[in-house]
């Protein structure tokens, strides 16, 4: 089964940022994937590998390669361009952006932003592959910690199940740290906001 993803290609050097805009759009109730790249030549080759639906640039790692950046938003006319912008940014250059993302904006303003990439996901929520409960019960006992044995003592399944339904459930979210799971298994009421604490 088909499921919805928008693939988020991003060049932003700083961590936190790059952290926010990710927990930002990972709870705004779309499927996401992102790949995060360190300088322009690298984003230019990761565009032509794979089909990413948006990407977002930091316009400080731009500087004097506004010709490169050029030629690349030309070859991927179909991608929103989406500038993080935290510092002064000549108004031309972020002409050249679909958006700005602002270290002002709110939740709901960044959220609002990327929009459109939702509009570009043309499979509806009835195609998303949804875990199985099976897969929900170890997703739970995950996030509440517990080890490979302890959540195959406590199923009464083998080791060797544990950790297909463990690839299953990354296969599905595309989601691979224990921390990305919790966010998605609480945004997903799969378990309570205080389930992950203890």
């Amino acid at each position: 089964m088909e499921k919805c993803k928008i693939r988020v290609a991003c060049l932003e050097p700083s961590d936190i940022l790059y952290e926010g805009i990710t927990n930002i759009l990972m709870r705004g109730g779309h499927h996401y994937f992102f790949s995060r790249v360190t300088d322009l030549g690298e984003l230019g080759e990761l565009l032509s590998s794979e089909e990413f639906q948006v990407a977002v640039v930091n316009p400080a790692s731009l500087q004097n390669l506004m010709h490169e950046f050029s030629r690349i938003r030309k070859q991927h006319s179909a991608i929103s361009w989406l500038a993080v912008s935290y510092t002064f940014t000549d108004p031309a250059v972020l002409s050249l952006f679909s958006g700005v993302i602002s270290l002002n904006d709110s939740r709901s303003e960044v959220l609002s932003k990327v929009e459109v990439l939702a509009k570009r996901c043309n499979c509806s929520d009835s195609l998303r592959e949804e875990l199985s409960e099976r897969e929900k019960d170890v997703l739970k006992l995950l996030v509440g910690g517990r080890s490979n044995k302890e959540i195959s003592d406590k199923l009464n399944i083998s080791i060797h199940t544990v950790v297909s339904h463990r690839k299953n459930i990354v296969r599905k979210t595309g989601i691979k740290s224990l921390s990305g799971l919790a966010i998605y298994a609480i945004t997903s009421k799969i378990v309570p906001l205080d389930a992950s604490l203890g």
